[in-house]
């Protein structure tokens, strides 16, 4: 994504907007943590490469309080979640 929104928050009705802007920060911080971790693949000095994983996990934190907001506010969020959660289940077990 890189600083880029993948949806015309204009065109997103007001009852759905905040929804919307919740799923783009989820994606904001999922970007921010696959670039943290690349870079601390790549770095060679162990502080930095520590730093960029220390980065890395608080955006993660991010990424659930965005979640845990959407959850709130959209009940079919939350169904579609525990459906993926037991096809999971029954596929691994």
């Amino acid at each position: 994504m890189l600083s880029e929104i993948p949806i015309d928050l204009e065109k997103v009705s007001k009852e759905d907007r905040d929804a919307e802007i919740l799923r783009v920060g989820m994606i904001a911080e999922l970007d921010a943590v696959n670039l943290y971790e690349q870079l601390a693949a790549m770095a060679e000095r162990e502080e930095v490469k520590a730093i960029l994983l220390d980065i890395a996990k608080e955006e993660k934190t991010h990424m659930g309080e965005f979640q845990a907001l959407l959850l709130r506010q959209d009940k079919e969020q939350v169904e579609e979640l525990e459906k993926g959660k037991k096809e999971v289940d029954e596929l691994t077990e």
